[in-house]
């Protein structure tokens, strides 16, 4: 049975899991908890599981048959062994030439390299088809068979319609007198067209058979897997996995396909030959092997036809796949060009290249001819021979750049070292890097690397001394650094053609390095591709794979300066030879292009008249498989004469040389310097080494007397020869212990006698770990195989058995650690060595004992004992090296590694044993037998010993002060797994004791609790993920169906006919009791892990809640998806196993995440991203809160009293989500009748926790909609969500019962225990919410996701809405009804709150309708709450594009009406609750659609008049007057449409609205929260604050009226110090209602704890508005009803608010912006009412002029055009007559406030200069003669002042002026203010405090500064100079010189105060400003000391009233004075 959703995803992948082990490090906790918790839960202790077996036996003829071969079979196996057939790239494997007698060393090569893989199978795996659920981007046609959900919030988006451009008409509002709504109905409803009506809706059918339909239309169409919808585990917390390891394979580097296109010169004259390699300039390395290619024409392939005796089709080849395994910039390409040898220096062959061009004609033409039948001549006679002509560099650093290959080289470091430590790439992905990271995609994408075709328009000519590679990195150095090299060497013209790309995956065609054709290669193709042998620059750890056997020789210098001067023009001919006679040279060298694919012989270039030349030749030799000592090299060396002379040859002999291929039987490789020999070689020469030939006789003449002089370089490439001392000592060893040989036997360079076979034997086994790594790796395979035939065949040498069982499996381990420890080496996921696990995985097998072993498909009819020994060899070998290891790693802690190499240890031994021992069944059949006698009972006890040291390591690393967390885990799951495997093979009630064991031993161990059951947890995560996982938990033996059986537990449970034994059967069924933990073993122990982590309250328990959640989530995917467990009748077994967890969930209730603060969007908006901010209604969830208020005035029967106090560790909304889809998939596919069963039997106290689940699940699924991409990215963080998140808490947090689980769940829980995860869960939320996991999605996924997502909110939402049904049936009988159906309706009414689908909507209407029908009663006289949010979401609904939603909601609500009225006179309750919902509705929603509202009304009316038992009531009339009333305020809402655009306009409605219901409170209460709504959406959080301050005054008139309780505010008057303006609110007694009248003041507001929760609202938005100073107003008020009601926590909450707030003031007091006013007048019959009306218009801080003035132009100009509306600039009075009256006309000025001397003593602080505002005052220059501005002496100013209607801040922003003076200063006076203000601004910098020396110098500057312009002196002589001729100016001359006084004192102190601030460098200024300022006093002393002595004399009456600072008089006479002289 598949266990985990993991098994399914990988299933395809992995056709085995036999032997893989460890889990993701990362996944494991590994956090140090800071204190440990020995108290372990009671119930923590394993119990003894079930005799599994015995039990079957018993029990399987009274099984369901049917059931247990649906989840497969129990006797069968879940293991095969299965032998796979290696893939080979090539049509044929490469193996040796035939024929030929191999060496044991090279068969054993051979045959590992072609033998088949055995792989060890888990059978069960499941079809492929369920792997496609394990990622939702890989269902790929499963959202083909979903149906589409329709969704409003979709399809309103899809028909938004498009602005319209151009003017609109500005509406104007008309003027509202006399009470009532603003409207009277426009129109009557009846003139619409209604909906189509519910039939059978007013039918009298039973509420029992009402309920029945409605259950039989939800079973229909119903999606049968619920996971299938539900985004699959985390990969963090799926269930572990064991990656199928990477198959072995050969490898291949990055590959490109180089195309040699054309190549061509100026002149074509003779034949050209290239061949191309790459160089690796920075490590100074050629990488690859020569590619030679031959573009000649057919005529100059004719010149050489003599020298060609045969052409392969191999060598024609143009195209060369090159293999980069290093990527780099500093990557060349070189070509390199030769010619056929002829007489002359490179550079005179060169010579035409450079001065002839075909193109000039002529002359050239014939020197070309002639230059052609040259070439011809020497072509016949030097044909063979080649000379070096030029060569072109081309660097691949854009193909191989770092930016284009990030991807790809990270990936190869990890296949072949250096991966760094945070990388977890498995070798898979790194070796498919050749396929995948530069494949060319068909569609060309696949990569960055593009196709490019390259030119090469020059070529370096060769040097003949610089030929050598050193030379050529050099050149290549330069070249890179700079073009340096062009202007060395000559550059010949060309052209040289070549197309570089990435190699295709599959490329037809094409040939290995060693010319076998690769898969797929079609016959009729000539020209192949060729595959070019990379030399890597650093080592790559693959082991061979394929036969691969070539050396390459590459001769490098000789010295013959001193030899005979015949010796000019030298080449080398090399041989490989078998024998020494001249036929012994062997066709094994690789011909190059346009020649036979073997050749016998090969020459060198020849260097025109050099005696020291260098080569740089490359020849390639196909190694024979038998090597002898007779093959070796020969070089032999020949002068060339180019010249033709008569008879005599071309050749001439210098000499010869040789270098034997095997010393001491090892193949030699590497440089040499090599003596030449003048004459011909003695015979047996090549049995030694041409340096130490014995003396002959005669004997040898050698060149330099026997010196070196001749270099030269030998490699191999070889998957046969190890080329390591180490390894190839052992092979030799094992081999000799094989075959027969003859001792002694030679090693190396040491004999080995027979006696001392074993002795060496054993050392070079532990030598094995010192030889290289790379090759050790290479060899891997065999090094292994031959240890595993070591440690378990018994050798005999010299007739004694020698055992070498343990050195050999002490070199397993050693070799794995160093493997493991090695830094270059890749890991997979799990940290394992990948090639290590992919040798167990493919190439282990049990060692052939003996060769006559039968085949393993052929039956034996014994079983065979040997493998017994193996096992026991293995199991006491483990045992002992773990304890040693353990020994190790406690004596000496510092030992590095130790720990690792256990864990490896454990790793390979377990899963070598258990693929051993799966073998073992497999060859001797056993699967027949029954498992209890399959192994002995040492075996087991092997076994045994095994996990309890294990076990005991795990404990002893987790303990340790170095905490050594990451290796314990690893071990742990290699142990887990290990468990996994047995359960397959042994008995299962065996293995079961072993978990039993573990966990026991754990628990003894470890006291920190965390960690305690993360182990456990993670252990039991890969048991549970076992296929038969449901079969080993007895699944179809549930508590009801359990037989009898000897086993007490399960006895007890018998059943009984005793009801009340029944009932508490079937109440423990959803209880983890002991007998399910002993029956269901491993899902009992899941449980207790679970329930530990739930309950326990340490540090760091979190992540391993999460854990245990996961793993209990991906094993329900798993049985939902798996196809065995399709039939509902396995499905309802499942679920009954699964029952306990409902128990947990609902014990864990209190730690859910609390989906309420997190997304609380109310309606979806089709507006702008702003109008989306706020698209949530401040106090939606208010009705759900209120239900059960802090006051116990009226308490709610939801309030979990049952919960203890406890501080809860909390879950976050992922980790809840899965539970919760986990409690509903139970739900779903359980048993119905036993849940309804079950619900009946329980405490209400537990069916409220479960109707409170039900909630959480209701926002937990709620449809998130299609994102699209640009919205999420705006939408995450939101500041006014949150800021109506907090607006919200302050009415929620005490609310219901969530409110009471929050109280209880953290003391002093400031915050709403969802809003402190607001933004977090946002981020957590990425992978279930569509689309902000990554914001790059295709529309088409996007769609897919969005209709699987639909779906799934659907289902569970249905699955809700069944589990509510059951309950209501459940409980019918039940006394507690009443409670419970608040319950209910409470999870309904959220339920519509969402968005949800039609057809989830059409079910739960139906739903309702059933419990109006059931329950009328009980819901209109108790639930009154729930009542009003049911009226407001059916309302909602009512206005719903949808038809189908539509005449759903319509039925719903006209059954309301009728049965509210059929109840006791409740009518007018409904009444009232509809208009107000529909108040609320038309103010808040903004996709609120008023035609179908009204389309719905019609309805309404069609049903009320088609209802014929109502008819004889007043009924109907009633209906028809609501539906009238509700029609009217559906006309405001039209109105408010047409405001939408102007925000004051629309406030002024919303305000005249809410004026008109002043005579119902409810109405008003309403459209002053609508009104709150607006402006928290336009941030204008001041006015949303004093709208909730005018309901919460409201609220308290009516409280007062009730109540008479000294704590509560005496109505509005309290609330004058908030605002003044709040005394609108008070009751006024004609027009008041009666409180206590039916249906009035009902709303849940008018209750102390509403008044309460909108005074903290309206606290909490002062504070966002920077109003402080109110918050604490706010706060006095709420303060004694709090502490009447003991509301302690509270308190301790509103105290720490007021000190923010006052701390606020403290810090920030300066720093606050308040608003900025501006006078607007409009002026214009364009704007209706608007006319000549002048308001204040209150603005954000810091608004210039310009943009307000930029705004209102705009908007009006909207309206009515740009071109009639103008602004006046300035701010003079306007004259009508002089306008436009075709034109609109906006005057606007900025206004400051205005207070009265006497008024400032009171408004001291800045907050009260800016607060409670009804004065502003403007200015306006002028000069009598018409200009603004003039000279002083003329310069008159006039202020006015304007009165507001009403007090800023109010719940509008813009006031009404109801009060305009004017003064009018004559320019004396002007001066008396200017001077004024100037020595107010003199003393304010001087007293601030810090000193601001700037801000002084300034004023200063302005002050005594010598160029001020219109300055104090200039002023001083205009106005003080003469004393005034007019008498009544002599008082305002007194005044100004008295100013002057003042001014000259403040500018005196000024400058001593800046005397004190100044630093070093300001001494001059300081001198300047003193200058002037004594300066300025002299010029001021006579004026200032000049007194007017009639003063002293009374002239004229002065009046005692006093304006302000002037004399009202002195205006009066000045504008009389003005009045007369104009």
């Amino acid at each position: 049975m598949p266990g985990a959703k993991y098994l399914l995803s990988q299933r395809k992948a992995r056709q085995t899991s036999t032997i893989a082990f460890v889990l993701l490090p990362e996944n494991l906790v590994r956090t140090s908890f800071s204190f440990s918790l020995p108290l372990q839960p009671q119930f923590y202790d394993p119990v003894e599981p079930v005799d599994f077996e015995g039990l079957l036996m018993t029990h399987l003829n009274s099984l369901d048959v049917q059931l247990a071969q649906d989840l497969g079979d129990f006797t069968d196996d879940d293991l095969d062994v299965v032998f796979t057939p290696k893939e080979c790239r090539t049509l044929q494997p490469s193996l040796p030439e035939e024929g030929v007698e191999l060496d044991p060393h090279v068969r054993d090569c051979v045959q590992t390299y072609i033998r088949e893989w055995l792989i060890v199978n888990r059978k069960n795996q499941g079809s492929p088809e369920i792997c496609g659920f394990k990622k939702t981007g890989s269902r790929k046609d499963f959202h083909k068979t979903l149906p589409k959900q329709t969704f409003e919030s979709e399809t309103l988006e899809c028909s938004e319609p498009t602005a319209q451009p151009g003017p609109r008409h500005l509406n104007v509002l008309c003027d509202v007198s006399g009470k009532g709504p603003v409207t009277a109905c426009d129109f009557d409803l009846r003139s619409l067209q209604p909906d189509k009506r519910l039939e059978n809706l007013l039918e009298q059918v039973s509420a029992e058979d009402f309920e029945k339909q409605n259950e039989e239309a939800r079973r229909t169409n119903r999606q049968a897997e619920l996971f299938a919808l539900y985004p699959s585990v985390d990969e963090e917390d799926a269930v572990e996995i064991r990656p199928v390891p990477e198959c072995p394979k050969e490898h291949l580097g990055n590959r490109i396909l180089v195309k040699l296109l054309t190549l061509k010169f100026e002149i074509e004259i003779e034949p050209l030959f290239a061949s191309i390699a790459l160089y690796d300039v920075k490590e100074r390395k050629k990488i690859s092997e020569n590619f030679h290619c031959d573009l000649n024409s057919d005529q100059f392939k004719g010149f050489l036809r003599a020298h060609t005796p045969s052409v392969a089709a191999s060598s024609q080849a143009r195209s060369a796949v090159f293999s980069v395994t290093y990527p780099s910039s500093d990557i060349y390409l070189v070509v390199k060009i030769e010619k056929v040898l002829q007489q002359g220096e490179i550079g005179d062959c060169a010579e035409p290249y450079l001065v002839i061009k075909e193109s000039d004609g002529g002359k050239s033409k014939e020197k070309i001819e002639k230059l052609k039948l040259q070439a011809e001549s020497f072509c016949q006679r030097l044909g063979k021979y080649r000379m070096p002509f030029a060569w072109a560099p081309i660097s691949l650093s854009s193909f191989f750049n770092v930016s284009t290959l990030e991807r790809e080289v990270t990936d190869v470091d990890s296949v072949v070292g250096r991966s760094s430590v945070g990388e977890r790439r498995t070798l898979a992905q790194s070796r498919r890097l050749s396929e995948r990271a530069l494949s060319l995609e068909e569609n060309g994408v696949g990569s960055n690397f593009k196709t490019s075709t390259l030119s090469v328009s020059s070529f370096f000519k060769q040097e003949g001394d610089r030929l050598s590679d050193e030379d050529l990195f050099k050149f290549l150095a330069d070249y890179k650094r700079s073009s340096s090299l062009q202007r060395r060497v000559k550059s010949i013209p060309g052209l040289l053609r070549l197309e570089i790309s990435t190699a295709p995956e599959i490329i037809s065609c094409c040939l290995t390095p060693e010319m076998l054709p690769v898969k797929p290669f079609p016959e009729n193709r000539t020209r192949p591709h060729k595959e070019i042998l990379e030399f890597p620059t650093r080592e790559v750890y693959v082991p061979h794979t394929v036969y691969r056997n070539l050396l390459y020789v590459y001769p490098q210098r000789l010295n013959f300066v001193n030899k005979l001067a015949s010796a000019r023009n030298i080449t080398i001919k090399i041989q490989f030879m078998c024998g020494e006679d001249a036929s012994s040279a062997m066709p094994v060298i690789f011909g190059k292009s346009s020649g036979p694919e073997f050749l016998q012989e090969v020459y060198t270039a020849v260097t025109y008249h050099n005696k020291s030349p260098d080569f740089y030749e490359e020849v390639k030799i196909k190694l024979p498989a038998k090597l002898t000592v007779n093959h070796h090299l020969l070089f032999t060396f020949y002068h060339i004469s180019c010249q033709q002379k008569q008879g005599a040859s071309v050749e001439t002999l210098l000499g010869y040389s040789w270098l034997p291929i095997l010393l001491n039987e090892r193949l030699q490789t590497g440089s040499y310097c090599l003596p030449v020999a003048l004459e011909k070689l003695p015979p047996n020469y090549s049995m030694h080494s041409a340096e130490k030939v014995p003396l002959q006789n005669p004997p040898i003449k050698w060149a330099e007397g026997h010196k070196g002089v001749f270099n030269i370089e030998v490699q191999a490439v070889s998957s046969v020869h190890t080329q390591d001392n180490h390894l190839e000592k052992f092979f030799t060893l094992c081999h000799s212990l094989e075959s027969q040989v003859t001792f002694p036997i030679r090693v190396l360079d040491q004999k080995i006698s027979e006696m001392a076979l074993e002795h060496e034997l054993k050392l070079s086994i532990i030598c094995l770990n010192s030889s290289r790594l790379e090759p050790l790796v290479l060899f891997l395979h065999l090094v292994l195989d031959k240890l595993f035939q070591l440690s378990v065949q018994p050798m005999v040498i010299a007739g004694q058995t020698a055992n070498f069982s343990q050195f050999a499996f002490e070199s397993v381990v050693a070799i794995a650690n160093s493997l493991h420890n090695s830094k270059d080496l890749s890991k997979d996921q799990h940290g394992r060595n990948c090639l290590l696990a992919s040798y167990v995985h493919y190439v282990f097998r049990l060692p052939e004992l003996q060769r006559d072993v039968p085949k393993s498909g052929a039956p034996t009819a014994l079983p065979d004992p040997r493998y017994h020994t193996y096992g026991r060899t293995s199991a006491a070998a483990v045992s002992s090296k773990l304890l040693q290891a353990r020994v190790m790693s406690s004596s000496n802690p510092d030992l590095a590694g130790t720990h690792s190499a256990a864990d490896e240890e454990v790793k390979n031994v377990m899963s070598s044993k258990v693929k051993s021992m799966a073998q073992h069944v497999h060859n001797m059949d056993k699967r027949d037998s029954f498992r209890r006698t399959r192994f002995s009972d040492r075996f087991m006890d092997d076994i045994t010993t095994i996990v309890n040291v294990v076990t005991s390591e795990i404990a002893a690393l987790l303990v340790k002060p170095q905490k050594e967390n990451e290796q314990a885990e690893k071990m742990n799951i290699s142990l887990a797994f290990f468990l996994y495997d047995l359960l397959s093979l042994m008995d299962r009630g065996f293995v079961f004791n072993l978990i039993r064991h573990y966990c026991n031993q754990l628990s003894a161990k470890l006291n920190n609790l965390p960690t305690l059951i993360s182990m456990r947890l993670e252990f039991l995560r890969i048991l549970c993920s076992h296929e038969h996982y449901l079969n080993l938990n007895l699944f179809f033996m549930n508590a009801d169906t359990a037989p009898t059986s000897p086993c007490p537990s399960i006895s007890s449970q018998n059943s009984s006919s005793c009801s009340s034994f029944q009932d508490q059967k079937i109440a423990s069924m959803f209880d983890l009791t002991s007998e399910y933990r002993q029956q269901h073993f491993l899902t009992g122990l899941l449980f207790t892990e679970l329930a530990a982590a739930l309950d326990a309250e340490v540090e760091g328990i979190s992540k391993v809640q999460r854990k245990a959640v996961s793993a209990i989530h991906s094993l329900l995917s798993s049985h939902d998806l798996d196809p065995r467990c399709v039939k509902p009748e396995v499905k309802v077994k499942i679920a009954a196993l699964y029952l306990p967890l409902v128990g947990i969930i609902l014990d864990a209730l209190p730690q859910l995440c609390d989906f309420t603060g997190v997304d609380t969007r109310r309606y979806r908006t089709s507006g702008s991203d702003e109008e989306q901010e706020g698209a949530g209604a401040i106090n939606q969830n208010v009705a759900l809160a209120i239900a059960g208020n802090n006051f116990n005035l009226k308490t709610s029967g939801i309030v979990l009293s049952s919960l203890p106090y406890k501080q809860y560790n909390m879950l976050n909304a992922d980790t809840t989500r899965n539970l919760m889809i986990c409690f509903l998939w139970i739900m779903k596919n359980a048993d119905q009748s036993l849940i309804r069963k079950w619900i009946a039997d329980l405490p209400s106290m537990q069916l409220n926790r479960i109707l409170d689940l039900l909630f959480i699940c209701v926002l937990c699924f709620e449809y998130k909609g299609k994102q699209n991409s640009d919205k999420v990215s705006t939408q995450v963080l939101q500041k006014s969500r949150d800021v109506k998140a907090r607006l919200e808490e302050a009415l929620l947090r005490g609310e219901g019962a969530r409110g009471e689980m929050m109280r209880r769940r953290a003391p002093g829980n400031d915050r709403f225990p969802g809003l402190n995860e607001n933004l977090r869960w946002k981020k957590e939320q990425t992978h279930w919410r569509q689309a902000n996991e990554k914001l790059d999605k295709t529309k088409a996924e996007l769609d897919q996701e969005a209709l699987i997502s639909g779906n799934l909110a659907t289902e569970a939402h249905l699955i809700i809405l069944d589990m509510q049904e059951n309950i209501i049936q459940a409980s019918s009988a039940l006394d507690c009804k009443d409670s419970l159906l608040g319950g209910v309706l409470r999870v309904l009414v959220n339920s519509l709150n969402c968005d949800q689908s039609t057809t989830y909507l059409t079910h739960c209407f139906a739903t309702l309708r059933a419990l109006i029908a059931k329950f009328g009663d009980l819901l209109f006289e108790e639930e009154v709450e729930q009542c009003f949010d049911l009226c407001h979401q059916v309302l909602h609904h009512c206005s719903s594009s949808m038809d189908v939603t539509r005449s759903q909601a319509c039925a719903t609500l006209y059954l309301l009406m009728r049965f509210s009225f059929g109840a006791t006179s409740n009518f007018a309750r409904v009444k009232m609750q509809v208009t107000m919902s529909l108040a609320s509705l038309v103010g808040r929603a903004p996709d609120f659609n008023e035609e179908h509202l009204r389309r719905s009304l019609r309805t309404i009316l069609a049903y009320s008049e088609e209802d014929t038992a109502m008819q004889m009531t007043p009924f109907p009339t009633q209906v028809e007057e609501l539906l009238c009333n509700l029609n009217s305020i559906l006309y405001d809402t039209v109105k408010m449409r047409e405001f939408q655009e102007d925000p004051e306009m629309l406030m002024d409605l919303m305000y005249r609205i809410a004026k008109s219901y002043q005579a119902s409170p409810d109405l008003r209460l309403t459209w002053l929260q609508n009104m709150a709504e607006k402006h928290t959406k336009k941030k204008c959080y001041t006015e949303a604050a004093m709208c909730l301050v005018h309901a919460a005054a409201l609220v308290a008139e009516y409280l007062s009226m009730l109540e008479d309780h000294s704590y509560l505010p005496v109505g509005s008057v309290s609330f004058q110090n908030i605002s003044s303006n709040v005394l609108e609110e008070s009751v006024v007694s004609d027009d008041t209602l009666s409180p206590d009248e039916d249906g009035v003041c009902a709303g849940q507001y008018f209750t102390e704890s509403g008044l309460v929760g909108l005074l903290e609202q309206a606290a909490e938005l002062f504070s966002t508005g920077g109003l402080y100073e109110t918050v604490n107003e706010v706060y006095k008020l709420v303060i004694p009803i709090l502490e009447a009601h003991r509301e302690f926590r509270k308190l301790t909450l509103t105290h720490s608010k007021l000190q923010r707030a006052f701390d606020s003031i403290v810090n920030k007091d300066h720093k606050r912006m308040f608003g900025t006013y501006f006078r607007v007048g409009f002026f214009g019959s364009k704007f209706g009412d608007l006319d000549e009306q002048e308001f204040v218009y209150k603005e954000p801080a810091i608004t210039k002029l310009p943009e307000i003035s930029h705004r209102l132009e705009a908007f009006y100009g909207q309206c009515f055009g740009a071109e009639f509306v103008e602004v006046i600039k300035d701010s003079t009075p306007v004259d009508k007559t002089k306008l436009d009256p075709n034109k609109a006309y906006i005057q606007i000025t900025f206004v400051e406030p205005y207070f009265d001397e006497y008024e400032m003593k009171d408004r001291v602080t800045y907050f009260e200069k800016n607060f409670n505002l009804r004065r502003f005052m403007y200015t306006t220059p002028f000069t009598l003669a018409g200009r603004p501005r003039g000279e002083l002496h003329e310069q008159h100013r006039r202020n006015t002042v304007l009165t507001t209607m009403h007090a800023f801040p109010y719940i509008k922003t813009r006031i009404s002026v109801i009060q305009k003076e004017e003064f009018v200063l004559t320019p004396i006076e002007v001066a008396i203010e200017d001077m004024k203000k100037k020595t107010l601004q003199l003393a304010v910098a001087i007293n601030q405090e810090p000193p601001d020396p700037k801000m002084l110098q300034m004023v200063l500057q302005g002050s005594v500064g010598a160029t001020v312009n219109q300055g104090p002196l200039e002023v001083a002589q205009v106005f003080l100079a003469e004393i005034p001729a007019d008498p009544k100016l002599y008082r305002h001359h007194n005044k100004l010189r008295l100013c002057f006084k003042e001014f000259i004192m403040r500018c005196g102190e000024a400058v001593e105060k800046n005397k004190r601030l100044i630093t070093a460098d300001q001494r001059e200024y300081q001198q300047e400003l003193k200058k002037n300022y004594s300066k300025l006093k002299e010029n001021l002393r006579p004026m200032i000391e000049r007194k007017i002595p009639e003063l002293y004399k009374p002239i004229f009456r002065v009046e005692s009233q006093k304006r302000d600072s002037f004399h009202r008089s002195s205006f009066r006479k000045c504008e009389t004075q003005l009045s007369q002289g104009s």
